[in-house]
Order: C-alpha cells, then sequence, then structure tokens
C-alpha cells in the first residue's frame, strides 16, 4: 500500500500504534494530539515539531524569504498555543539548494527572529543540509506556568459542549488563491488576504486564557475548520454539529470571494485561530475575558458521525471539500 492510498492520517495512526508501547512514565501525551506533552519537576512540558517545504507548504515565489521565516515558526508555535502552553526554545533544521544566497538564508533567521522576540522564544540550535528544494524543520519546547496547570487536548470533549472559534475564518486561504492565481484586489484587501497568509499571529495569550478559564478541549486551525473539528471528533469519540451561519468569515473574504467564502473558511486552512469546546458558561467566561472575538458556532453531540453541517433552518449542507491533508488529491 502507498502513502497515498493510506493518507495523511492513516499513516500517523499506523505510527502511532507502532510507538505506543515504547511510552516512558512521565509521557502524559504522545502522538496524536497538537504537542507532545510529558511531567517535568516543575511543570508540563510540551514538545512540537513541523516542517515548511518548498512547493509543498509554500509556492515557489509567494513569499519572502523574511516571510518564510515568521510563517515557518508561527505555524509551530500555534501548536503549543493550541495546548495552551508557553514555548520556551526552538531548534530549526534547514536543507537548503547549494547555490542558495546567504542573504536569503540570513533573511529568512530575521522573519524567525522578529516573530520569536515577540513570544520570548529562544532559537537554541538546529542543523543545516543540502537538498534540492527548501525545507524548513522546526522543533519547538514548551511548557505550562506551573506544575498543576492542565493542558488543552483534542480527546476531552464532551456531548452538550459548545463548539466556538477565536477570531475571523477564511483570509489565510484567501491569500494563498490571490498569491497562486495573482489575483488583484485593492490595496486593503491586498494587504489583509497577504498579511493573514504570509504573516500568522499564534493565539499564544489566548491558548492560556482558554486553560485558565477552564476549557479542556481545543486545536488550531491549520488543515481547515472541518477537518481539524474531526480530529477532535475523532480524539474525543464524540460529533459536532456546525451552523454555516454562524461561522466568522472575515469581511474581507466574503466582500472579495463572495458564494466561495464559506469553503475559504471552513476548509481553506491556515487561520491558526484556535477552535475549542467547552459548557455554556465555560465558553461566557472566555467570551468576557478575551480581547479578540470568540464565536460559538455549534455544539457537540453523541455519536461517531463526525462533522455535520447545517443551515440556520437545521437542513443538512455540504460543502464537498473538508480541508487539508497530505498524500490525498483532491
Amino acid at each position: 500500500m502507498k502513502v497515498s492510498e493510506l493518507g495523511e492520517f492513516g499513516l500517523i495512526d499506523l505510527l502511532a500504534r507502532m510507538v505506543g508501547a515504547s511510552r516512558d512514565e512521565h509521557l502524559l501525551i504522545g502522538i496524536g494530539d497538537d504537542a507532545a506533552a510529558w511531567q517535568g519537576d516543575t511543570s508540563i512540558q510540551l514538545a512540537t515539531v513541523d516542517s515548511f517545504i518548498q512547493d509543498v507548504h509554500f509556492p515557489s515565489g509567494t513569499a519572502s524569504w523574511q516571510e518564510l521565516g515568521w510563517k515557518a515558526l508561527a505555524v509551530n508555535l500555534s501548536d503549543i498555543a493550541a495546548m495552551g502552553g508557553l514555548p520556551r526554545y526552538a531548534l530549526v533544521s534547514l536543507a537548503l539548494p547549494k547555490d542558495t544566497e546567504v542573504d536569503d538564508v540570513t533573511a529568512l533567521y530575521t522573519g524567525m527572529l522578529e516573530l520569536a522576540r515577540q513570544y520570548g522564544v529562544a532559537i537554541i540550535g538546529g542543523d543545516i543540509s543540502r537538498a534540492p528544494l527548501v525545507a524548513i524543520t522546526i522543533t519547538i519546547l514548551g511548557n505550562t506556568k506551573n506544575r498543576g496547570e492542565h493542558i488543552l487536548t483534542r480527546s476531552a470533549a464532551k456531548p452538550g459542549e459548545l463548539v466556538a472559534v477565536t477570531g475571523g475564518l477564511g483570509a489565510a486561504a484567501a491569500g494563498l488563491e490571490m498569491l497562486t492565481k495573482k489575483l488583484q484586489f485593492d490595496p486593503q484587501a491586498t494587504a489583509c488576504f497577504k498579511g493573514a497568509s504570509l504573516h500568522p499571529y499564534p493565539r499564544i495569550a489566548e491558548g492560556q486564557l482558554l486553560a485558565d478559564q477552564g476549557v479542556k478541549t481545543a486545536i488550531d486551525l491549520s488543515d481547515g475548520l472541518i477537518s481539524d473539528l474531526n480530529q477532535i471528533c475523532k480524539s474525543s469519540q464524540v460529533s459536532a454539529r456546525v451552523e454555516i451561519d454562524r461561522v466568522p468569515i472575515e469581511p474581507m473574504v466574503k466582500a472579495e470571494f463572495s458564494e466561495k467564502s464559506l469553503e475559504l473558511a471552513l476548509s481553506g486552512g491556515e487561520d491558526y485561530e484556535l477552535l475549542f469546546t467547552g459548557r455554556a458558561e465555560v465558553i461566557d467566561r472566555v467570551k468576557r475575558a478575551a480581547a479578540c472575538p470568540i464565536t460559538v458556532i455549534g455544539e457537540i453531540v453523541a455519536g461517531r458521525e463526525g462533522v455535520t453541517l447545517v443551515d440556520s433552518k437545521g437542513n443538512p449542507f455540504n460543502l464537498g471539500k473538508v480541508g487539508w491533508e497530505h498524500f490525498i488529491t483532491r
């Protein structure tokens, strides 16, 4: 069987089963969540790794080296945010063509360092090797604020909880459409879409707020809302019902992409907002305390059907495309 037949998530499940027997007694979460977690002496420790590969994660010529550096680090920090943790250290592994300009590599690091300083992250090492294409692999180490604090996971959602999301959705996918298809918009829309696609801000403070307010379950929106909510449903062994009219589509996306805006918001991915679940009173506390918009879009229900979309009248809605998955071509 080829990996294209098994799919990204099927391959992850296979490898998770293989390594499951090797768990250390201090390990709390291994493969299967946004980050691994283990109990340290003074707090829960977190670790995550992601790769950013030319012509897979970023099309050639659509971003500057500085923008690539920012985004490559941001997507990793977002995984720590999804666990309610604090990022501390980064290890950066670069694979580069031999004719890469030194100035381009320093610009890449300038972008990473600019973001790292904002979140108090130290780049402490890594590796460099030769390759036919650019590949940036970053490992982030982090922790919770103290030993007793719980972490956010994908596996704690319960029937009766509400499903909510931070911020607005769809602008990053709109930015990718704009950059790859060379679409033209007015300066305000162009800046909005490009910033969302190439300059995302990980929701570190919001992740800690969710944990502080009693949220148990969260994930960052990297592959698309439906796909990522499906991961929560799978890990928690529940289903979810999403009302499409309540999904917070970024206004610029609605204005410029019209009917396609819902697809961009639900399955476009790379928004790096936080999707989470909680009882109504918990969500209300989060809304009062959060500095960003919090929108309830649905609820967790019993069953194993995954994510169901409905319109304002409760009628089923079929989107078709559900989100990004490596190895699967749609």
